[in-house]
């Protein structure tokens, strides 16, 4: 049986391991989280190093892929430097090409409910290049929050350009920062601070990574649908209660969760054997071969 580990600096309260056949290969993925400390990942890295066929980096990025250009979280390099033989993956190629499925994906399965009002509000555009681009190829106004979500700035990225230009001027310096003042980690994920009401509300679509959209969601999102992945039982129990329409996750839901981009991208690695990353075009004629596509849940 293969074997694909995601080593998360985010919560052990989200730990889940299944196994699942994929392309005939039986491959058995796991996510072990240490509670905010990448020293404990890097050392769990290290013992795993050659044991596993894959790993992924959970709770955190290597880097930001926007518009084919690369720019490294040095912050988070340190927790991956033991890794010699096991290739590696933090679900940036995922990103990429599953994850641009999305909003046609929406427009396909929900058209008559979504039509009328095509807003969608990105959490952090930079981070989920692949979903972002969905939304402006199909015709959604879009609201970006890197400045607000990233960096605290309570100002709206409005267009694609404004995107990638606030990417080349922020990312080299925001790369070299701690990444915990860019993102939640540890027991600070299950932690909400209710901020940036106004774009949640005016939004028909919130979209990007669950955290940050649970960090600032308001008490109420009626009728709203949520565009996420990583979600556990009680993520979505949180979702239904709060007055969510519909859940778009953009990985598969397995035993009752959707695993991150770099989990499921660890385990295509895993069970295609070629023992390194693959490439966008192998990603995708994988995704293709095992249908995989963004799937719908109705919460109210």
């Amino acid at each position: 049986m293969k074997r694909a580990v995601s080593v998360s600096i985010g919560s052990s309260t989200r730990d889940k391991a299944v196994e699942v056949k994929l392309l005939g290969e039986d491959v058995r993925i796991e996510r072990i989280g240490t509670d905010g400390d990448m020293e404990r990942a890097a050392q769990l890295f290290k013992e795993l190093d050659g044991e596993v066929d894959a790993f992924g980096v959970g709770g955190a990025d290597l880097g930001l892929m926007v518009d084919q250009k690369w720019y490294p979280l040095y912050s988070v390099k340190p927790m991956v430097r033991y890794i010699e033989k096991t290739p590696v993956v933090d679900g940036a190629g995922l990103k990429i090409t599953l994850e641009n499925q999305t909003a046609p994906f929406i427009d396909a399965h929900i058209s008559d409910y979504v039509k009328d009002e095509k807003k969608a509000f990105v959490t952090l555009g930079a981070d989920r290049w692949g979903m972002s681009k969905s939304f402006l190829d199909t015709g959604y106004d879009c609201v970006f929050g890197d400045l607000m979500f990233g960096l605290g700035i309570p100002i709206a990225v409005r267009s694609e350009s404004s995107l990638k230009r606030l990417a080349s001027l922020i990312m080299p310096i925001a790369g070299r920062l701690p990444f915990e003042w860019l993102y939640p980690t540890g027991e600070k994920q299950e932690k909400r601070e209710p901020k940036w009401e106004e774009y949640y509300l005016w939004a028909t679509i919130i979209a990007g990574d669950c955290h940050y959209i649970k960090r600032h969601m308001p008490e109420r999102l009626e009728g709203k649908v949520i565009a996420t992945n990583t979600t556990t039982p009680e993520d979505v129990e949180l979702f239904r209660q709060i007055g969510v329409k519909y859940l778009v996750t953009t990985t598969p839901v397995l035993d009752g969760r959707s695993f991150g981009t770099n989990m499921m991208e660890a385990a295509l690695v895993a069970v295609a054997g070629k023992g390194r990353k693959l490439t966008q075009e192998e990603l995708s004629e994988m995704l293709a071969e095992l249908e995989f596509e963004p799937q719908l849940q109705e919460l109210n």
